[in-house]
């Protein structure tokens, strides 16, 4: 069967099931376009998003909550490099995606033809593997390995650049069964004597502790996770990205560690004799200072990337392979253990801290809005924040009770992500509810995908802690630059209701406390796309949180009893 390059494109996508895809057209990508209006029954849906930066952070928020690939195009020249922002967001926290930009044709490459630009070289450093379709013969073979190597291994995101001429090329199509890319093996099974090896050291471990990351959600391995905590009593702490993985909820869960986590979970890590880290690549926001980080804890690290273990923090037991595989063949090998004086300790160090509760006044604060939000629903919703106070808020207090309910940018902190993120998410599951938790100055970096969502009729929820500051930021203004709030200030932002009105969705504005619950349950009940712009103190702060290039261990803004 002969085809043109762009019916090849419909064809392999079809084949790797895709299911929708977020983009912009323009010239260099017009023939991909062409054969979308020309195909009779469109395998998937094509949405138009307002930027390309919206495109690819709407495919991440598919990919996140689906688990699935996601896929976007751009146009060549400023449409691709419009990318490379979120191409860094998906690399740095492992999520699959397949990125389609257009090119200028093959004879005029390199002779800086009009929006010509080296997307490949650009970026190279940030994807997990990139092409440019020189033939059509090669198209197939090229979407074929890129589904593969996105999804396989540790996930990341792939780029394909396809010149014009390419695209219109014809030839037999056929697509490759299988993959045999040379030098890309990924170990998945684990080595057995490393594996007998582990269990050995937990089962003689005194003050255990489990670190998951978010390569457990990657390998679909909470159910594993669970069964392996709940055996040995270990308590788990969780990275930013592995929220969810572990009930909130349950008692051996500690919450989040790290600059912005929680005191019991830092202060567990610290105490500890073994640390079992499951699919984490112990940035510098878990740790805080490597020299001082669990100065009495030996390490065992799983993870499917070898390049991860010993990168940071020595090992004593390394086991690469696929998570889910590794913790079914651990949990075997495991005996039940109760670890009572240990869970004892722990419970002390919680008792510890004085819970810093707010005013019942009729100030609206974010703990509140965040505890309305658990009532509401219950740990179902899908959250997806922005990057700011807000995200951590959200990141502290939100109730996780499943994975892939929480999708936010962790390694790049990426303002502007939340916003398309969560229409991609809402796009990837219809039927769940998605709330997307942002901040005024995040908000506005993405505002244009306002159009997609309600265009669309995408019945989902935009909560917006408003302060009028880069809130963040401001915070560390405060606290270490004598409050000189030096370009932090978003005095002359606008109207969020009237900007949403004027794109035909709803906006409620909140400034008190018992105005919000009523709102939310009335914006989930109206089934179309709503925001709700909170009006929250200007100078709230997130704590507690750890100094930059202090051990975790001490914590500003703890109230001990």
């Amino acid at each position: 069967m002969e085809l043109s390059g762009t019916e090849i494109i419909v064809e392999s996508l079809k084949q790797e099931k895709v299911k929708v895809i977020f983009g912009i057209i323009g010239a260099a990508i017009m023939p991909l376009y062409d054969t979308f209006g020309k195909t009779e029954k469109l395998p998937f849906k094509n949405i138009l998003t307002r930027h390309e930066q919206g495109a690819i952070h709407a495919a991440d928020g598919y990919a996140r909550a689906t688990g699935e690939v996601g896929v976007c195009i751009a146009t060549s020249g400023p449409g691709a490099t419009n990318l490379v922002t979120g191409l860094a967001n998906a690399y740095l926290d492992s999520v699959p995606l397949v990125a389609f930009t257009g090119q200028v044709p093959t004879y005029m490459v390199g002779n800086d033809a009009f929006q010509e630009v080296d997307i490949t070289g650009i970026t190279l450093p940030i994807t997990k593997n990139n092409y440019i379709a020189r033939r059509v013969e090669d198209l197939a073979p090229i979407i074929k390995e890129a589904f593969y190597i996105a999804r396989s291994g540790r996930p990341g995101p792939v780029l394909i650049d396809l010149p014009k001429d390419v695209q219109q090329a014809r030839c037999q199509f056929k697509y490759p069964d299988k993959i045999n890319r040379k030098g890309y093996k990924p170990s998945y099974k684990g080595h057995v004597r490393q594996i007998k090896a582990a269990a050995k050291k937990i089962m003689e471990a005194e003050k255990p502790v489990i670190i998951a990351g978010g390569g457990i959600i990657n390998a679909n391995a909470s159910e594993e996770l669970q069964k392996v905590a709940l055996k040995t009593n270990i308590p788990v702490v969780n990275t930013f990205m592995g929220l969810g993985s572990f009930p909130k909820n349950h008692p051996l869960s500690l919450g989040m560690l790290g600059m912005y986590g929680q005191y019991a979970a830092n202060q567990t890590i610290s105490s500890a004799d073994l640390i079992i880290a499951l699919g984490t690549r112990f940035d510098d926001r878990i740790t805080g200072n490597l020299k001082q980080f669990c100065p009495h804890a030996e390490l065992i690290h799983i993870d499917i990337d070898p390049v991860e273990i010993g990168k940071n923090i020595a090992v004593k037991i390394p086991i690469v392979g696929d998570l889910k595989y590794i913790l079914h063949q651990l949990n075997d090998y495991l005996d039940e253990r109760k670890n009572s004086s240990w869970l004892i300790e722990i419970k002390k160090i919680r008792e510890k801290i004085t819970p810093q509760l707010e005013e019942e006044k009729g100030e609206l604060r974010p703990k509140y809005i965040i505890k309305c939000i658990n009532e509401f629903f219950k740990g179902e919703a899908i959250i997806v924040t922005d990057v700011g106070q807000h995200q951590m808020w959200a990141a502290n207090y939100c109730q996780f009770m499943h994975p892939r309910t929480f999708v936010s940018s962790g390694g790049l902190g990426t303002m502007g992500y939340g916003f398309p993120a969560a229409i991609g998410a809402k796009f990837g599951c219809p039927k769940k509810p998605v709330v997307c938790i942002s901040g005024d100055g995040s908000f506005q970096m993405n505002i244009q995908e306002l159009a997609t969502a309600i265009y669309n009729r995408l019945p989902m929820i935009v909560v917006l802690m408003n302060n009028g500051y880069l809130g963040m930021v401001r915070q560390l203004q405060e606290l270490f630059c004598d409050r000189r709030y030096v370009s932090t200030s978003l005095a002359g932002s606008p109207d969020f209701i009237k900007i949403v009105e004027g794109y035909g969705g709803v906006g409620f504005r909140v400034n008190k406390k018992e105005e919000f619950y009523p709102i939310l349950e009335k914006a989930y009940e109206m089934n179309q796309f709503v925001l709700i712009d909170c009006q929250i103190p200007q100078e709230e702060n997130t704590f507690p949180m750890v100094q930059p290039g202090s051990s975790i261990n001490k914590m500003m803004g703890v109230e001990q009893s």
